[in-house]
């Protein structure tokens, strides 16, 4: 067959450990042999990052920003232990957070719904979607060991040099540690109207939680613009026939798990990195969640929701079989896939992320899955496949 041709290039960007390994595979059994497709490609593997002092994870975020649409794959976020085990220069922020910093985005995550894996919550009966602040806070923190007895202060200076105010943050009498965040209202504008626009073309209900009670500036000022644009935005809510809601979070958790679901629960960035997770496993497994990060002028990048597998790619470096789930390395491609082809105008290219999406579902329906579906499917005698086993049965299908 003639393969499909893509018309712009397609942001790719690597990643570490198993996922580089699954992903790989992705591209040699469903990529390459079926699209005519330009990937514009960036190695965000730890050890390139660290080779670039990181320049290339800014040179990936900029690529998306002028082509529109990226796919990546998971990375590490090292630690010291990351450090030492790769010898790498410094522990490097988040990728992740780089990108969201550059692309001003807002992150969706939604479940993958497949019939034989029911939801490990019993009252879950429709997605939630995660929608999660993507900027500042703890991922652009600045931090400090208080290695003795002193002060710690926020000063605030003004742009002519003026100091405006100054806040004692705690007068320690030996060491301890302390840790600066910020936000802007700029970002949290964004935020929230991504919010509403995905909500509003979804119809579904949104849900927003922040702790304003105790956070009195910082937080208050999160529900004060939400509240803001909710207010202004409430004709095209009701046109929806949606409404908006405010929770403090501890309640908005222990609500979540009583609700049937179908609905955008907004959060900020720490937030909605653990929640989540929660749902996804809810769901069934981090492996049917997908995620994209929107930002406001409409520039998408497409990935998994989870992590890199280490546990399984130490398996993988001594020769033993791994039983990987790909679902949500194979739904990053074709999300962005299907973005692709929706901004060019090539519905063949849709066509073709929707029908590799529907041969992985029809895979699991039938039976044949990873050991994490296994342990979760209602499917008799389901047939336990190793991680490349299973995207053979993908392939067959497709």
């Amino acid at each position: 067959m003639a393969k499909i041709k893509v018309k712009t290039p397609l942001v790719e960007l690597d990643g570490d450990e198993m996922t580089r390994i699954i992903w790989k595979e992705i591209k040699d059994r469903f990529i390459h042999p079926y699209l005519d497709i330009e990937l514009d490609y960036y190695d965000l593997g730890v050890e390139y990052r660290d080779k670039t002092e990181d320049k290339v994870t800014v040179d990936s975020a900029n690529a998306i920003l002028k082509y529109g649409v990226g796919v990546k794959c998971a990375t590490i976020t090292p630690n010291q232990d990351r450090v030492v085990e790769y010898k790498l220069k410094k522990e490097w922020k988040s990728p992740n957070g780089t990108i969201r910093s550059i692309l001003d985005g807002t992150v969706f995550r939604k479940p993958i719904i497949v019939n034989n894996i029911p939801s490990g919550v019993r009252s879950w009966q429709k997605p939630i979607v995660v929608g999660r602040h993507a900027f500042g806070d703890l991922y652009k923190d600045t931090e400090l060991y208080i290695p003795e007895a002193g002060k710690v202060e926020i000063v605030f200076t003004t742009k002519d040099g003026k100091e405006k105010e100054r806040v004692t943050i705690n007068d320690f009498d030996g060491p301890g540690v302390v840790m600066g965040q910020f936000n802007l209202d700029k970002s949290i504008y964004s935020f929230a109207e991504a919010c509403f626009n995905y909500a509003i073309s979804e119809k579904i209900n949104v849900w927003f939680a922040t702790k304003d009670t105790i956070s009195k500036k910082y937080h208050a000022r999160f529900r004060a613009i939400f509240d803001e644009v909710s207010t202004k935005r409430a004709a095209e809510l009701k046109a929806a026939g949606i409404e908006y809601w405010y929770y403090l979070i501890d309640d908005a958790v222990a609500q979540i798990v009583k609700n049937p679901g179908g609905m955008l629960w907004a959060l900020m960035n720490y937030d909605g990195d653990v929640m989540s997770d929660m749902v996804a496993s809810g769901f069934g497994s981090l492996g049917l969640m997908t995620s994209v990060l929107v930002s406001p002028d409409g520039k998408f990048e497409y990935e998994a929701a989870h992590g890199t597998v280490t546990r399984h790619y130490r398996q993988y470096q001594k020769g033993e079989t791994t039983s990987t789930n790909s679902v949500a390395s194979i739904f990053a491609w074709t999300g962005a896939l299907a973005k692709r082809g929706e901004l060019d105008g090539t519905p063949d290219v849709v066509a073709f992320a929707q029908k590799l999406e529907k041969a992985v579902i029809d895979t699991i329906q039938a039976g044949e899955m990873t050991k994490d579906l296994v342990l979760l499917t209602t499917t008799k005698g389901p047939k336990q496949l190793d991680t490349f086993q299973f995207m053979e049965a993908i392939q067959k299908r497709l």
